[in-house]
């Protein structure tokens, strides 16, 4: 019989169907590390959405046959020692193809037409003693006929790409950075810095994309460009970040992620109280169908499991 044990279940609101096979089924609303690998002790699946498993739990763990991640991203888990043991590591996908690329436009819009900056100014009076019938205080500029660039091809990054066609938006689809050559239908990284009115991006967190954008490349970007990151909080230097927002090197930032979440300790992003930058507190996947989809995606990949047929495998 399976042991499954849900580490974070207080992650997710969804109906989460059990199993149909024969199993125990235990879940925590949230675990920290110091609880990890007791609650592990008997499982022979284990659910994660955000709890870290790293090597030094996983070889503590021999029961443990499957990491059934409740996400996209995988960087919680030290695949490599999976691989080592034996342990069948299954992700979600494409299940927030219309929720994340919803919250990106969400925050284009608001930061290219200075939504938040026009609001305090309502807020302040500015409004009521105005000598005509509208404020000019802030620029406000369109998402026709700008240009998006968007890092990331997977299926987030092409719904959002299909969303500013519908805007009127040139998109520009970023090659690799440090890339010796371009792919048809790609273009040159740093050419995607320096040309796009909007940069998003959509990439998993690894050796390869940490810190994929820094201080070298806010020097190439456009003084009133935009970099939304609804991904992971490392893709971008925090501290190259801050320092471009306060010195206006770019025009402004909406975030939905930290480089450590939940930030505990606190972020200086948390406090950078400008009109110009949004921080959103990693919610652009939550949308409720969206989380529907995952819980549903998340028994698929259990069952395929024991079935014998693993689905959605990185490791």
């Amino acid at each position: 019989m399976q042991t499954i044990v849900f580490l974070d279940s207080a992650s997710i609101i969804a109906d989460i169907r059990r199993p149909d096979f024969a199993h125990q089924w235990k879940e925590y609303p949230a675990t920290s590390a110091e609880q990890t690998v007791a609650r592990l002790k008997d499982a022979t699946i284990a659910i994660t959405n955000k709890v870290q498993l790293s090597r030094e739990m996983l070889v503590q763990l021999p029961k443990l046959k499957m990491v059934a991640v409740a996400a996209t991203g995988t960087n919680n888990v030290d695949l490599e020692c999976c691989k080592e043991r034996g342990i069948v590591v299954s992700n979600i996908r494409n299940y927030s193809v219309h929720t994340v690329p919803e919250h990106v436009f969400m925050m284009m819009l608001a930061l290219r037409r200075n939504l938040i900056a026009f609001r305090a100014d309502v807020q302040n009076g500015e409004w009521q003693r105005a000598e005509q019938f509208c404020l000019f205080t802030h620029p406000v500029q369109d998402l026709y006929g700008s240009t998006l660039g968007i890092m990331g091809n997977g299926a987030i990054g092409k719904s959002v790409a299909q969303i500013a066609a519908a805007f009127g938006m040139k998109a520009l689809l970023a090659e690799h950075k440090g890339a010796s050559g371009v792919r048809p239908g790609y273009t040159a990284f740093d050419k995607v810095l320096s040309e796009s009115d909007v940069i998003t991006l959509h990439l998993p967190l690894n050796d390869q994309t940490r810190h994929l954008i820094s201080t070298a490349e806010f020097a190439r970007m456009k003084t009133d460009a935009i970099l939304i990151n609804t991904a992971r909080g490392g893709l971008v230097d925090e501290a190259a970040l801050l320092e471009a927002l306060r010195t206006k090197r770019i025009g402004g930032a909406g975030f939905d992620v930290l480089v450590k979440e939940p930030p505990r300790d606190g972020n200086p992003l948390l406090d950078l109280n400008l009109p110009n930058f949004i921080l959103t507190p990693h919610n652009a996947w939550s949308g409720r169908a969206a989380m529907q989809t995952l819980a549903d995606q998340l028994i698929d990949n259990i069952e395929a499991f024991v079935a014998g047929t693993p689905q959605n495998r990185v490791a």
